[in-house]
């Protein structure tokens, strides 16, 4: 890759920030860079003024006069230690407001992307994006802020007091500048490149920490701490040469700013001292110019280091960026409508689909009547899960068609769509927060006594009742506080708060004890009273209760009827699998 082609990226992701954000903080940045400007006119004034108490003290010994510049020079520092805390605090403000607003856009947007996106990377990557990234767009408008109003300025003024006081050595000074820039820019080439390899590997080890912490109950049962240790310390060992080689890229520039400033300073101090010794010259204007020299280095070394860090800073916010740029797959058509379901009757259309080139439904067509209960039944692999999938639209159907009381689903919008179903999933998941806040996520306006007869009608009001705090008990990371069969219940009961016409279950019963299994099956057969049920069945019960059920193999659907009729079928496959208990 060509140098130039970094610097034109760069300058791309530069443009795009400052239009998206500039804008909206003119009055912070308007402030900030005043507060820059007074350090950077404050610090040019202090090499200028060195030339007067040099020469009133040492040679003139003018003492009022001396008295006047030091309180000027008091000023000045006075001036520059106000500035300086303004313009960080003013900065800090404004970044913050800006991280929080890249926060909150990458939270919705993620809300929009479909399950593909997650299916294809482990949630701690993801997060790790997140946390690392977002400080990529702060900083290149700081860098910008910073380098343009103080280094600068701060470069040009002071260069304006060298030139002032002794031109001659000024464009010595210039003429050696070219040669460092040139070798920066040679060192900032890999930068790009090795800091995008160092994020990616930071979300693999955020990745696998946490998969580690959430599987910790398997680890140690298994015994497979030895094993996953040294996975994640060939991880961190990755992270770490990353990191050093990182280090190393960006700091590499600093002997050559060292080298280069050392020669400028040696050759100065010999030319004045040459001036000084062999033609008298005064001194005050040789420390006016090599004050100013001295305080330019700091500047000049932040310039030096800008192309380095904006590279830097600028790999993150791409990565911002095209996560923000990715289109979700699943946008409502045009002609999208509000679906309006009437009966909540669900049919399939000669459905295919597939994940990727592995084909799993093929010419699926079946109804599920409003107001019943339709069982999917069939072999580990059948399509069942996928079915469940894409009724709320999930993933959508690569032919044939989805539709709730004659409207395709494809031309409603998912919004309203979702809104008259309720899910209940095989291994139920819990928010952080109380438990009366996660029954309430079925349905946000629902009130405490809606949330309470949820409860209820899924038999966890007792349970509830007997926990420290009653609803508002925290349920810790998905309900590590409760057991199983106790966050099942509150995911039905979110599930009911709802008040759906059309109701999910992945065999929602799975998890529970016999006791709480009878319990709640009474309180889902009250629940489904005029709903419409789609249920996958892994246990005989489920299926005897249900109105129909469709037995699938390898994506087609093979079987259709009731428990009666199917298990007459003694060459069926639903017979079989009565017959093996039903394990399916």
């Amino acid at each position: 890759m060509s140098p130039a082609k970094p610097n034109v990226r760069t300058l791309e992701i530069l443009k795009r920030v400052v239009s998206e954000n500039f804008r909206d903080h003119i009055p912070g940045y308007s402030f900030a860079i005043a507060c820059l400007v007074a350090v950077a006119l404050s610090t040019a004034y202090t090499a200028y003024a060195m030339k007067g108490i040099v020469d009133e003290a040492f040679v003139s010994k003018d003492a009022k006069l001396v008295w006047l510049i030091c309180f000027s020079l008091f000023a000045a520092f006075v001036i520059r230690g106000f500035a300086s805390y303004g313009q960080a605090v003013a900065l800090s403000r404004v970044s913050n407001s800006i991280v929080a607003r890249y926060q909150k856009r990458l939270a919705a947007h993620l809300m929009t992307l479909p399950l593909e996106f997650f299916d294809e990377r482990r949630s701690g990557q993801v997060a790790a994006l997140l946390s690392q990234n977002i400080s990529g767009i702060r900083d290149v408008l700081n860098l910008t802020v910073t380098s343009t109003a103080r280094d600068m300025l701060s470069f040009v003024s002071l260069l304006a007091v060298m030139v002032y006081q002794d031109w001659l050595l000024s464009i010595v000074v210039l003429l050696m500048a070219p040669a460092l820039l040139f070798g920066l820019r040679f060192f900032s080439r890999r930068l790009k490149e090795v800091a995008l390899k160092g994020i990616r590997l930071n979300g693999i080890f955020f990745g696998t920490m946490q998969e580690t912490i959430q599987g910790i109950a398997v680890v140690k049962a298994f015994t497979m701490e030895r094993a996953l240790e040294a996975r994640v310390e060939d991880v961190i060992v990755a992270v770490e040469n990353r990191s050093n080689q990182l280090a190393r890229l960006s700091e590499r520039n600093a002997p050559v700013t060292e080298s280069f400033a050392g020669l400028m300073l040696a050759g100065v101090l010999a030319y004045a001292a040459y001036r000084s010794i062999y033609f008298n010259v005064p001194p005050g204007a040789f420390f006016s110019f090599f004050t100013a020299l001295l305080l330019l280095y700091d500047p000049l070394r932040r310039l030096a280091k800008l192309q380095v860090q904006m590279e830097r800073a600028a790999v993150h916010a791409r990565m911002i960026y095209d996560l923000l740029d990715m289109e979700p797959r699943q946008r409502d058509l045009p002609d999208a409508k509000p679906l309006r379901p009437t009966e909540a009757r669900i049919e399939f259309r000669d459905v295919s689909f597939a994940y990727g080139t592995d084909t799993v439904l093929n010419g699926v067509s079946f109804v599920a009547e409003g107001g019943k209960t339709t069982a999917l039944v069939g072999p580990s692999g059948a399509g069942k899960s996928t079915i469940m999938n894409l009724i709320p639209r999930f993933y959508d159907p690569k032919g044939g068609e989805i539709l709730i009381d004659g409207q395709d689903i494809a031309h409603v919008t998912k919004q309203s769509l979702r809104e008259h179903l309720a899910y209940v999933s095989q291994q139920p998941y819990l928010f952080e927060g109380s438990i009366r806040n996660n029954i309430r996520y079925g349905r946000p306006d629902a009130t405490d006594a809606e949330v309470e007869e949820a409860a209820r009608l899924a038999y966890a009001h007792d349970f509830i009742l007997a926990q420290p705090q009653g609803y508002d008990t925290p349920v810790g990371e998905n309900g590590v506080t409760l057991s199983g069969g106790q966050r099942q219940r509150l995911s039905i009961a979110r599930a009911l708060v709802r008040n759906a016409p059309i109701l999910l279950l992945d065999e929602a019963t799975s998890a529970l004890d016999t006791e709480s299994e009878a319990a709640v099956q009474k309180a889902l057969d009250e629940a489904m009273t005029g709903r419409t049920v789609v249920v996958i069945a892994h246990r005989l019960s489920t299926v005897v209760r249900a109105d129909k059920i469709v037995v699938m193999q390898q994506g087609r659907v093979v079987e259709e009827g009731d428990h009666e009729t199917l298990a007459k079928l003694n060459d069926g496959l639903y017979a079989r699998l009565s017959q093996l208990g039903f394990s399916a």
